[in-house]
This record gives structure tokens, C-alpha cells and sequence, in this order.
């Protein structure tokens, strides 16, 4: 998967609509402390579905929106858009073409997703990223002090890296998400045969008042 265009609007300090090209080869973005620079690897993680407001240097999810300044009012929602290229690791084919994906935030409202305009929920946007060995907490995603925390992190955090840099992590998902399935059925015929089992006794009930009825 390769990354194309990052569009964002009242994401942190980008109160007005910016857009960065992702061109072939070495994109980068140069500035000094405070210009930005980390708010744009933020966004990406954002819109790809990053769940924690700790993550994204904030105490709740709608501090990703413009609070605003002396000469500048806040905004009412941040939005950020990720263009993707689905790609195939022998020889780079294509064989899924360029998927925007968008996430948007309103104060009070939460967050919406979309993939291409059509609304979907953040676990789809999660797979679609998992799938192609990626996502909001992909270690390729190196953001201030990560590294620090991957000598430190403990051995099931290290093991849920390599998942993803081995590309397995959407099976992992999926498979979570079947094993749900899984229990919550199990759940279901569990509370079927204890209906059933008072229905028997009921009917059998109803028998010996009918056997009395015929008497």
C-alpha cells in the first residue's frame, strides 16, 4: 500500500484546508519545533483509525480539533483525508486502484468514516489498512519517542509489532471478529436449549392435565 495525498482541515494546527503530495521516491517535510511537523504523522494515524486521544498528544478525542487562538476562532470539526494506492508486493501491481478514505469529527457528535464517500464503520477502515500489514499502530508509523518505547515495551507488545510488519495482523483481526461471532452463537443455542427444555416441561405439563381432562 502506498500512500498518495494527505488532505486535512481543523486537524490540530491546520485550521484552514492543506494538502500533501506523496510523490514517488523521498517526500519530506522540513520546519522548526512547533511548525507542525508531528501533527501531519498524527493525522495519518488518525484517519486511519487511532483510537486513543493519549496517542494523539491530547486528553480526549475532540483536542484533534482547531481550539482556535487570540485572532482566530476554533473550529466545530477536523476532518482528514488519506489516498491510497492498493499495491502488490511481486513487481508493484495494482489490484485494487486508489481508495480515499476520510474521517471526520464534530464536537459532540464523534467521529464519522468513509471509504471512497461511502459511510462505513472504523473496524472496515481498520482491515482495509491490516490487510495490507499496516494501520494506525503499524511500526513504520515513528512518531516522538516511539522508539524509547519499543526498547521498553513488553514482550506482547513486541510480538503485536512483528504481526504487523509479518502482514498477518488483519487475519489476527478477522479472527477476532469470527470468534465473537463464534461465542455470541454459542450463547444463542445455549438460550435455545433452555427454552426448549422449559417448553418440554410445559408441554409435558399440558399432557398429564389433558390425560386428567380425558379421565
Amino acid at each position: 500500500m502506498r500512500f498518495r495525498r494527505l488532505k486535512l482541515s481543523g486537524f490540530k494546527s491546520f485550521v484552514e484546508p492543506a494538502e500533501l503530495r506523496i510523490e514517488p521516491g523521498l517526500t519530506g517535510v522540513v520546519g522548526p519545533n512547533g511548525c507542525g511537523k508531528s501533527n501531519l504523522l498524527e493525522a495519518i494515524r488518525w484517519v486511519m483509525g487511532e483510537g486513543s486521544p493519549k496517542s494523539l498528544r491530547g486528553g480526549g478525542m475532540e483536542d484533534v480539533i482547531f481550539a482556535g487562538t487570540a485572532s482566530r476562532a476554533a473550529r466545530d470539526f477536523a476532518e482528514v483525508s488519506l489516498l491510497v494506492e492498493r499495491t502488490r508486493e511481486d513487481g508493484g501491481t495494482d489490484i485494487g486502484g486508489e481508495s480515499e478514505v476520510t474521517r471526520r469529527i464534530e464536537r459532540g457528535a464523534g467521529s464519522a468514516y468513509r471509504i471512497d464517500g461511502r459511510d462505513v464503520r472504523q473496524k472496515d477502515v481498520a482491515l482495509l489498512f491490516a490487510d495490507a500489514a499496516t494501520g494506525a499502530h503499524s511500526p513504520a508509523l515513528v512518531s516522538q519517542g516511539r522508539i524509547g518505547a519499543v526498547i521498553a515495551a513488553k514482550p506482547v507488545e513486541r510480538r503485536l509489532m512483528l504481526e504487523e510488519a509479518a502482514g498477518i495482523s488483519g487475519l489476527h483481526a478477522r479472527r477476532k471478529d469470527a470468534e465473537a461471532k463464534l461465542r455470541a452463537t454459542e450463547a444463542n443455542l445455549q438460550r435455545l436449549d433452555e427454552l426448549l427444555s422449559d417448553q418440554e416441561a410445559r408441554a409435558a405439563a399440558l399432557r398429564r392435565q389433558a390425560r386428567a381432562g380425558e379421565r
